[in-house]
């Protein structure tokens, strides 16, 4: 993987973005995203988006070679806010991720319009 700053996980900057209503299309479409979500396991758990695979930030660097993902396919990545998201982002580009977006503001934005959600409640 191509080196990437010491500080690749601050949230600076702006990267491609997909609202949560155009992903939930897309999510039902004939070729939908991949989805990464980046939260921690504690909010995976409390509720994610189907199909979601769950890997939190700091563990992604490290983890990026055995991702479950197709690097020719759109790939979205989601964390609560919309801002760990950003450097996973970068992650997944600096890795040969193509059409790498995130969740424009996070599973926030997700609840706030109604959208599904799976949860584990196994706590």
């Amino acid at each position: 993987m191509p080196r990437l700053p010491f500080f690749w996980w601050v949230p600076w900057g702006r990267v491609s973005e997909v609202d949560a209503a155009d992903l939930e299309k897309e999510l039902q479409g004939d070729a939908p995203p991949q989805l990464l979500d980046v939260r921690t396991r504690r909010e995976f758990r409390t509720g994610h988006i189907a199909g979601a695979v769950h890997v939190p930030i700091g563990k992604l660097r490290s983890r990026v070679p055995r991702l479950p993902f197709d690097p020719q396919r759109p790939i979205v990545a989601i964390c609560l806010s919309a801002h760990r998201s950003i450097p996973a982002v970068r992650v997944l580009k600096s890795a040969g991720f193509r059409d790498a977006r995130q969740l424009a503001g996070g599973m926030l934005a997700w609840r706030r319009k109604g959208l599904p959600i799976q949860s584990d409640h196994r706590f």
